[in-house]
């Protein structure tokens, strides 16, 4: 806490407002924007390897979150002052920091794949500047964004050998997705059928299980959009520039769409948990089998035919 009160009586409305704006680069919706573009312009393994990372690095982090049940820094001592427009996105356990999780996983699958050198900058910025940020707002300790961030490193690092001989060896990915299901199951139980203390903050178990039910439905829609694609779809990510732009810009803002009008069509019908685990694997169908009917077109745009090959690189 004493490095956080340190920040607290430097913070300055240019850095405030910087470092709010940064904040936001750890959020859900950056990590599926970043793993999308890949999965579908860029490479197919190297997609999954970013999904992988965070996926099971999302796992861990909210069992953990669960399991030691620590509160956010404002919390723990009350003349602390959290940056009040990070409060929203502050919600739950603090330990250990999901943004920092969320980052430095997609941007350490990033700076691992990538040969450019401006990238690989850029990765390794946003890899630092994120988890800062989470100190600066106040949302949470050196020793939330620490763990969390050793622990993603970890997975990226422990991964990458794996994953990179998928394409020689097809069932590396499915040992990865069945790996993923077992995790996913084994919290999905936790958060069902451990017996929590009397004294656990409600809402935070309810949005722990709520996560556990999203984790799972995502890991059944990969699983459910691979076997599709392995057997029937078989997609490219080949297309000249600005073909590529049209195909992600045009996906991400469907599969937003989606995700927004999903929500409250299924609320109608199915209580919350199975609400969100129904709109998760559809969502991750969509993305991974749906959208990638229309590779085809894309590729065709510009008056070239895509490769026969997937590209290899980032």
């Amino acid at each position: 806490m004493e490095f956080l009160r340190t920040l607290e009586g430097l913070r300055h409305p240019a850095a405030t407002a910087f470092f709010s704006a940064v904040t936001y680069c750890g959020d859900e919706i950056f990590f599926m924007a970043v793993a999308i573009a890949v999965y579908w312009c860029v490479s197919k393994r190297n997609g999954y390897y970013i999904l992988f990372t965070g996926f099971i690095g999302t796992v861990c982090n909210q069992f953990l979150k669960l399991w030691f049940r620590i509160p956010r820094p404002w919390v723990l001592d009350p003349d602390f002052t959290i940056v009040e427009n990070a409060r929203a996105a502050a919600a739950g356990y603090s330990f250990p920091s999901g943004h920092t999780q969320n980052i430095v996983g997609t941007m350490a699958c990033v700076w691992m794949t990538e040969k450019r050198t401006w990238v690989r900058a850029l990765a390794a910025s946003l890899l630092l500047l994120v988890p800062f940020s989470r100190m600066y707002l106040g949302c949470h300790t050196p020793l939330d964004v620490g763990v969390a961030f050793v622990l993603a490193l970890a997975l990226a690092l422990g991964l990458y050998p794996l994953v990179m001989r998928s394409e020689e060896r097809p069932q590396i990915v499915w040992g990865l997705l069945a790996v993923s299901l077992v995790l996913s199951l084994l919290y999905w139980g936790y958060v069902n059928f451990y017996r929590f203390p009397v004294d656990i903050d409600a809402e935070n178990l309810r949005a722990g299980t709520k996560n556990a039910y999203t984790l799972l439905g995502c890991l059944l829609g990969l699983i459910a959009a691979k076997a599709l694609d392995d057997k029937y779809i078989r997609f490219r990510v080949e297309a000249v520039w600005w073909a590529q732009i049209l195909k992600l810009v045009l996906g991400l803002g469907l599969l937003l769409l989606l995700r927004a009008l999903l929500k409250p069509l299924f609320l109608l019908f199915l209580p919350e948990y199975p609400a969100s685990l129904v709109r998760y694997f559809l969502l991750v169908l969509f993305a991974g089998a749906g959208w990638p009917l229309t590779f085809p077109w894309f590729s065709g745009l510009g008056g070239t035919k895509a490769a026969a090959a997937d590209t290899p690189q980032l």
